[in-house]
């Protein structure tokens, strides 16, 4: 049997949610949910309340399957896009909390939300862009290996190598000049 390309697999797990398959449901938690909770993390820096945003994000799925249009982009992106959406609220909504109780300052709130929306459109880069420029970053990054060494752990030329590297950070420079909007992208149904 053919394995599934990932815009069959994410169309057909959206007709499987829209039936009601709890199944589908348990799946897609399984394939997202460690992203979505590092997510949600990376930008409220509580656990507890990257638990709730996970929670809330895959409720949202299971309640709103159309709401994820394949023409729109991957089912990960989608899903990264919610996540940063709703801890992004969640983050705003704590810190209102502090402004009120005078714990923390306007100046101080608009600081951190700028911060954290700037984290998380480079996680939703990161996420959303191809598999081979995600892989180089990732060696490049994380493992520390220069264009070369990515190269030869790619199995690319070297000239590829630098290619993707340019290409990717090119895209994650982005992140700090390019706002996250606070909603879900047009044509993804209401926001959480």
């Amino acid at each position: 049997m053919a394995k599934d390309t990932p815009l069959r697999w994410d169309r057909k797990m959206q007709q499987r949610l829209a039936r009601g398959e709890a199944a589908a449901l348990g799946e897609l938690y399984d394939k997202f949910a460690s992203l979505v909770h590092m997510l949600a993390h990376r930008v409220l820096d509580d656990e507890d309340a990257a638990d709730l945003v996970t929670r809330e994000v895959f409720g949202y799925i299971w309640e709103n399957p159309d709401a994820y249009d394949p023409k729109q982009g991957s089912l990960r992106s989608w899903v990264a896009k919610l996540t940063n959406s709703q801890a992004l609220h969640r983050l705003r909504q704590s810190e209102a909390r502090a402004i009120a109780t005078g714990e923390s300052s306007v100046d101080e709130l608009e600081q951190k939300v700028r911060k954290a929306a700037a984290a998380a459109r480079a996680d939703y880069i990161v996420t959303s862009m191809p598999a081979p420029l995600r892989a180089a970053l990732e060696l490049a990054y994380f493992q520390r290996r220069d264009y070369r060494q990515t190269a030869a752990d790619l199995g690319v030329t070297e000239d590829e190598a630098r290619r993707r590297l340019r290409l990717g950070l090119q895209l994650l420079s982005t992140a700090h000049t390019r706002p996250l909007e606070g909603s879900s992208p047009p044509g993804y149904g209401r926001s959480l």
